[in-house]
Formats: C-alpha cells, structure tokens, sequence
C-alpha cells in the first residue's frame, strides 16, 4: 500500500512535469492551471491502475500450487468507468497441494482456501468438500474428526451447481 501511494505521488509529478517542459517550449503560453489540473490527472490514472491491475499481480506471484477458484469483480458509482469495466476486488485461492482424500470417504476432500481482498489482509480456511452431494463445510470451529475420518460435527452447507471451487478440488 505505501509503495503505491509513493507510485501516484510520482506519477503526479511526472505529469507536472511534462506539462512543465511543455510550458517551458512553448514560451509559457499554457494557463497556469494547466500544471495542477496535469499532476492531479496523473494521480488519479496511477490509483486506476493499480486498481485494475492488482488481481494480476496479486496472482502472478501465488505458488504453483495455488490455483485462482474465483473472482468477484466490483461496479461502483462512485468509480464511474466501472460500470463499463469492472474490475475484480477479492478472489478465492485453493491451495492443490493442501488438497487431501480419505480412502474411507472417496467422495469427501479436504483443502485450504485463502481469502484475498484489495485492501484485506489474506485469510486462509481449511475446508472439507463432499463432492457426491455438493456441499461443503469450513472447519474453522474446532472440527471433530471420528475414526472413520468423517467429521462429527461439521455445519455442511449447498453449493451452487457448478461451483468453480467445489469443482477445482474435485477434479482432483
């Protein structure tokens, strides 16, 4: 966050200053308020950037084995361009290598999902999918495993068909 707030500064200035060696060459015929309109300009395309940009970068650098489930794209009316381009504000990462099977439950896997958001910190939840009935529980609460390895006391809840993270970890 505060290397992109350093980023939008010198982008202000950036624009200032082409603005001002365009001044400079034209024999200062441009209006005076022309610099700060430039630097503001400059600013505001920086945040829009890095806006749109950061979903790529933030999943360009995730390991190989953390594949990108789901995205959830923003339209705001306060960011106008948004309504004709939105852009994604949070996804959903599962972790392959995390992904685990139980012999006794062929139909049931067991993987880590990390939670990123644009200006939240990332959180991560194991979570154990039952791929025959489509549905899947968080095991965040002090889940209890039987000795079967089902679990005792899971709070299941449907998934949409189709779902791109149930069919993610069950693909595999």
């Amino acid at each position: 966050m505060f290397l992109e707030l350093i980023a939008t500064v010198f982008a202000g200035i950036a624009c200032a200053g082409i603005v001002m060696v365009i001044n400079l060459m034209t024999g200062r015929r441009l209006p005076r308020w022309l610099l700060p309109v430039a630097a503001g300009a400059g600013m505001i395309a920086m945040t829009i950037s890095n806006e749109y940009t950061w979903f790529d970068r933030t999943a360009e650098r995730l390991p190989k084995d953390v594949v990108v489930a789901t995205t959830v794209e923003e339209q705001g009316w306060l960011r106008p361009w948004t309504k004709v381009w939105p852009y994604t504000k949070r996804f959903v990462a599962v972790d392959m290598a995390s992904a685990r099977r139980n012999p006794g439950l062929p139909g049931q896997r067991m993987a880590d999902l990390y939670f990123f958001g644009r200006w939240s910190p990332v959180s991560q939840a194991p979570m154990l999918f039952d791929c025959h009935a489509g549905r899947s529980a968080l095991l965040i609460d002090g889940a209890v495993f039987a000795d079967d390895g089902s679990v005792a006391n899971a709070s299941w809840e449907t998934m949409p068909e189709g779902d791109p993270i149930l069919r993610r970890v069950c693909e595999t």
